[in-house]
């Protein structure tokens, strides 16, 4: 019997919990896997609702490719524009970042074999969705319906925004009849393996072919603003290399 591992504080600062912890972890190697067909199954459209420009290409780039193989209809929801990720900057000030951002993305997505044509763009504040939870329940409900699976960072994933689309998410589709999926992004970072926190018993392994990850790691080059050192600020990386490494497992993991 595993015994659980008290909760930690979702605070996403310094390294964090390394993926060689998480590798050492059985816990990984013993999580089921699931299909994209699962899933998504063909003919169920798929709306991604990203908190910022490349929250879904990180958590879920490589399902993205599998979805658009099997012919799923997919309907991107950009939450934010990420125009607050560097305060401070001269490299990066917010109006560069709401010009750019949202172009990242687009590069992104076409280099995993997606058109850019059906996104929705809500224009929330970066770092004040929490404050706007209403206004995006009501946003979504109204694009949701029955049957759509509605992708989303898990509500309890540290950053403020990530928790907020999921929160607002799981209101919207039980108000619309979607079902709703969860992705786990900067629980890498603050959560350890067997963290009581983590709704471990709702995870799921999606196997990505080697083509696939390959393909989510250059999409994942296309965001310069979140992949490169401030030189104006000497501020590292917002996605650091040791971030990345937890994201481009062979594998993506999805709370069901």
């Amino acid at each position: 019997m595993q015994i659980p591992v008290q909760p930690q504080e979702r605070r996403i600062e310094g390294v964090g919990t390394t993926d060689q912890q998480w590798q050492a972890w059985p816990g990984l190697a013993l999580m089921p896997t699931i299909t994209a067909h699962a899933l998504a199954p063909p003919g169920r459209r798929v709306v991604i609702v990203a908190p910022h420009p490349d929250d879904e290409v990180l958590a879920c780039g490589g399902l993205l490719q599998l979805l658009v193989a099997q012919g799923n209809h997919i309907v991107l929801v950009a939450v934010t524009d990420g125009d607050a990720s560097h305060p401070g900057s001269a490299l990066w000030p917010p109006e560069r970042l709401r010009r750019m951002r949202p172009l990242e993305s687009a590069q992104a997505l076409s280099a995993l074999g997606m058109a850019f044509d059906n996104c929705v763009r809500v224009g929330l504040p970066d770092g004040g969705v929490t404050g706007q939870l209403t206004r995006l329940r009501t946003r979504l409900a109204a694009l949701l319906h029955p049957g759509d699976i509605v992708l989303t960072t898990w509500r309890l994933d540290g950053h403020p925004d990530h928790e907020a689309c999921g929160l607002a998410c799981a209101l919207a589709t039980a108000d619309s009849g979607a079902t709703l999926v969860e992705m786990p992004v900067w629980t890498w970072h603050w959560a350890i393996p067997g963290d009581i926190q983590v709704p471990w018993q709702r995870a799921h392994r999606l196997l990505l072919p080697d083509a696939v990850l390959r393909r989510k790691r250059t999409a994942l080059q296309c965001f310069a603003s979140q992949m490169q050192a401030d030189t104006s600020t000497g501020q590292p990386p917002i996605v650091a290399p040791h971030a990345l490494e937890r994201l481009l497992r062979p594998y993506e993991v999805y709370f069901l």
